[in-house]
C-alpha cells in the first residue's frame, strides 16, 4: 500500500488533473480535437511497429477521456481510469456511448481486477499518475499474456538534481512519480520483461518522453529425461 504522504500527493494530483483537462478542452471542439488525438494515435503506433490483430485483447490503462482506445474499433478492449464518472460529467468530448466496443473501468489501476490477459498493455501518460506504482506494475506485468507486448510512455527526468527536488516539491504537480529512463527501464525487467525499445517522441529540458516497448517472455514447457525417452 502506498504510504499516507504519497496517498495525499495522488489525491491533490487527481484533483489537479480533472481541472487540467477542463481548462485544455474548454476551446476545443470535441470533433476536431478527437480528429486530432485519432491521428496522434495513429502515428504513435506506426512508428512502434505495433501489430494488431482483429480480436486482440487490449488494456488501456490510465487512459484518461481519449486514450488510445479510439483507435481500436477491431480489438476487445479494457480501459482504465478512476476519473472516468469526472470525464463523463465535465467534458462533452468524453461519451461511453461512443465506443461500445469498449469496456470501461472507472477505478483506481491498484483496484482493477481483470478477468483476462491481455495481448497488449497500453499505459500511456498514466504511470507517474498512479498512487501505488510497483502495485500498479506488478499487476501490468501479471496480467500481460505470454509473448504479449507492454507499450509504457515515460516522461524520463533528465537532471538529477531536478529529479530530487521535484520529489521533494510540487514542481510537477500532476504526477506523484519522478524517475528517470534507466529507473524506468529497470522497473520492467527486475519483473522478468525483455525490454524492445525506447523510442523517443519528444524532448525537453526537465523531462525527455519515451515509448518503452517490453515484451513477456514465452512460457517454455521443461521436458523430463523420461518424456524425451
Amino acid at each position: 500500500m502506498p504510504a499516507p504522504s504519497s496517498n495525499l500527493r495522488w489525491k491533490i494530483a487527481q484533483a489537479a488533473e480533472i481541472r487540467w483537462w477542463q481548462r485544455y478542452l474548454r476551446k476545443r471542439p470535441k470533433a476536431d480535437y478527437l480528429l486530432w488525438k485519432r491521428q496522434y494515435w495513429q502515428n504513435m503506433l506506426q512508428k512502434a511497429a505495433v501489430e494488431l490483430q482483429p480480436g486482440d485483447a487490449v488494456l488501456d490503462a490510465g487512459c484518461g477521456p481519449a486514450g488510445i482506445f479510439l483507435v481500436l474499433q477491431q480489438q476487445k478492449v479494457d480501459a482504465v481510469d478512476p476519473l472516468l464518472e469526472e470525464y463523463a460529467q465535465k467534458l462533452p468530448h468524453f461519451s461511453k456511448s461512443d465506443y461500445p466496443y469498449v469496456q470501461f473501468h472507472a477505478c483506481p489501476l491498484e483496484d482493477f481486477q481483470p478477468t483476462t490477459q491481455y495481448q497488449q498493455i497500453f499505459c500511456l501518460n498514466a504511470i507517474n499518475h498512479v498512487a501505488a506504482l510497483d502495485q500498479c506494475l506488478d499487476g501490468l506485468v501479471d496480467c500481460l499474456a505470454p509473448g504479449g507486448q507492454l507499450f509504457l510512455s515515460i516522461d524520463a527526468h533528465n537532471h538529477p538534481f531536478f529529479k530530487r527536488l521535484f520529489r521533494w516539491i510540487p514542481g510537477d504537480i500532476l504526477h506523484p512519480h519522478q524517475y528517470d529512463q534507466k529507473e524506468y527501464q529497470e522497473m520492467l525487467t527486475k519483473r522478468g520483461l525483455h525490454l524492445s525499445s525506447a523510442l523517443l517522441f519528444d524532448e525537453g529540458f526537465f523531462f525527455n518522453y519515451y515509448l518503452l516497448v517490453a515484451q513477456k517472455p514465452l512460457v517454455k514447457r521443461y521436458t523430463s529425461t523420461t518424456e524425451a525417452d
